[in-house]
Parts: C-alpha cells; structure tokens; sequence
C-alpha cells in the first residue's frame, strides 16, 4: 500500500515543530498536523498523492517525467500544507506568503528547490495559481485556496533525499530558526599566541619569520634589509646547494653525451697482448697450418 517516506516525514515533522506554536490545542492560526498530508485517503486514485499501488493509466506523474518513471515506488512524492499563521521578525507570515517564497525560489532554481516537479497555490487566497517545472500545467481546483500542494519529483523520493534544506531556510528567512552561529575566526590564533612552541615567542614574531622567509625566497641575492641565508647544513641549505650546483652538472652531462668513448687503438693492442705464439698456432686449423707455414717462411725470406 501507500506510504509515506521518511524524506517527506521529516518535512512534515519540521513544519509542525515550528508551525504549530500550540501543539497542545488545535486552533486555526496555528498549523496542525491534520493540515500537513503525504499520503492521500483510500479512494485516492492518480497524483504525486499515490504509490504504485494506485496509479492510474498515463497518470501524469508517473508518464511525463523519467524522473518520475524511473523513481516510481509505493511511497507518495506529494506533500499537502494547510493554513497558518505566525508572528516574526516583526511582521505576519501566512501560508500565502510561504506559498509565493517557495514558488520564488523554484523560480530562481536554487539548489534546494530542484527536486520539486510543482506547487499549486493561492498567492491571496482568491486565486489559485500553478507553478509547473515541466510546463505542462497552470491550474488547480479551489481547495488550494487553502492549502498548498508540493510535489516532488518520484526519483528524489526514491533516493531517500533530504528535502528539508528549502523549508528550513524558509523559516530561517522568517526568523523562526536561528541561524547558526559563525566560528570564531579568532579561536585558533588564541590557540597559536598561547603556545607557539617556545614561551618567548609570539605569533607575531612567527609570521615575521615567514614573511622574511618568503621575501629571502623570492627576491634577488644582494637584497639590503632581508634575513641572513639559511645555514649551510640546514635542509634548505642543502636544497639551495644542490639547485645552484645543477648548471655545472648539466653542462658536464652535455659534454660527456658528445663525447666518443670508444679507442680503438687501446682495443688493438690488448687483444695483441694475449695473442702468444702458442696461442696463435693452437688457433689455426690443421688443415690450414702448411698454407701458414709457408707463407711466414716467404715474408721472412723478403
């Protein structure tokens, strides 16, 4: 059957908490929980009211949308609220008025609006207006003359989204939430001054050093009114010694990769080094050996 989902629950809940300023009389300038419905009665049929269990054939919010399509479960996507009114901020605020700031910011495509398919309205309680994302609508029935209808588009229901932001910053606007508190852009810097490591030292004086830090490591050597270098034997030191060494390590690098390593002269001589006369009369073949014997014999007699 039909349910409601707890992303819808959880509107309702926050609705009431901050609507309904007497929740233990039922009057009507406050906004009670019988005024604010998700799922509708047992002969509704059709609607953002319903789950899959009571749509009806091209029912609009199923077949216009594959967000709706693709997100249709048996939890209701629409969301009913009734008449209210509350003092704040100094002024009144009416369903009317919370009708037209929600329309407004679907209008504005703000973030936390984007998962409503529509509002049906009454911006003065005599006429009954549509804000439809799809364009497909503009009218409704005059029992939203008095109470406002949201519906949220199926897949966003499905996902179990948070739909509170927008309604909570509706009240927010009006005054009923207070806004949180910033933090204290103070309160690491207190933390910093109380113990920088040495009870000497200020944060002050630390930034001091990072700023002299950074103006050593980005202005020209020779600079007058700069800190002295790091020491030799300090990691920056160390870095600043390898950078400075690396021209003469390129330019040793390019002058090895032109040079020829290969001396054939030295190569000669030392395979003639181990070539004895046993060594070369073990290395002729048999069959060879009178060819070289003879011709040694007539070199020697030229």
């Amino acid at each position: 059957m039909t349910r409601a989902p707890a992303n819808l629950m959880a509107v309702r809940r926050l609705l009431l908490d901050h609507l309904n300023i007497d929740p233990d009389t039922v009057r009507d300038d406050d906004l009670e929980p019988a005024e604010v419905g998700i799922v509708g009665d047992s002969a509704h049929r059709g609607g953002y009211h319903c789950g899959s269990d009571r749509v009806v054939t091209n029912d609009y919010s199923v077949v216009e949308s594959t967000r709706d399509s693709s997100g249709l479960t048996l939890d209701a996507a629409g969301l009913d609220v009734g008449l209210f009114e509350v003092r704040s901020g100094g002024r009144t605020h009416d369903l009317y008025s919370f009708s037209t700031w929600c329309v407004a910011q679907c209008v504005a495509d703000t973030p936390d609006s984007r998962d409503l398919r529509e509002i049906i309205y009454s911006p003065d309680g005599r006429v009954v207006r549509r804000w439809d994302r799809l364009r497909r609508r503009s009218s409704g029935d005059d029992s939203h003359l008095w109470h406002t209808h949201f519906s949220f588009f199926r897949d966003s229901i499905k996902a179990g989204r948070d739909q509170t932001p927008l309604f909570r910053r509706y009240l927010t606007t009006i005054g009923l939430i207070t806004p949180p508190a910033p933090e204290d852009d103070m309160e690491q810097t207190d933390k910093l001054i109380k113990d920088t490591g040495y009870p000497d030292r200020t944060v002050g004086d630390v930034l001091a050093d990072l700023q002299n830090l950074r103006n050593w490591l980005v202005t020209p050597v020779g600079t007058p009114g700069l800190v002295r270098p790091p020491a030799a034997t300090s990691p920056l030191g160390r870095m600043l010694g390898m950078a400075q060494s690396f021209p003469a390590l390129a330019t040793q690098v390019t002058a090895l990769s032109s040079k020829d390593f290969t001396d054939e002269q030295a190569i000669v001589s030392g395979i003639l080094a181990t070539l004895t006369p046993e060594a070369v009369a073990a290395a002729i073949p048999a069959a060879m050996a009178a060819q070289v014997a003879d011709e040694l014999a007539a070199r020697l007699v030229a």
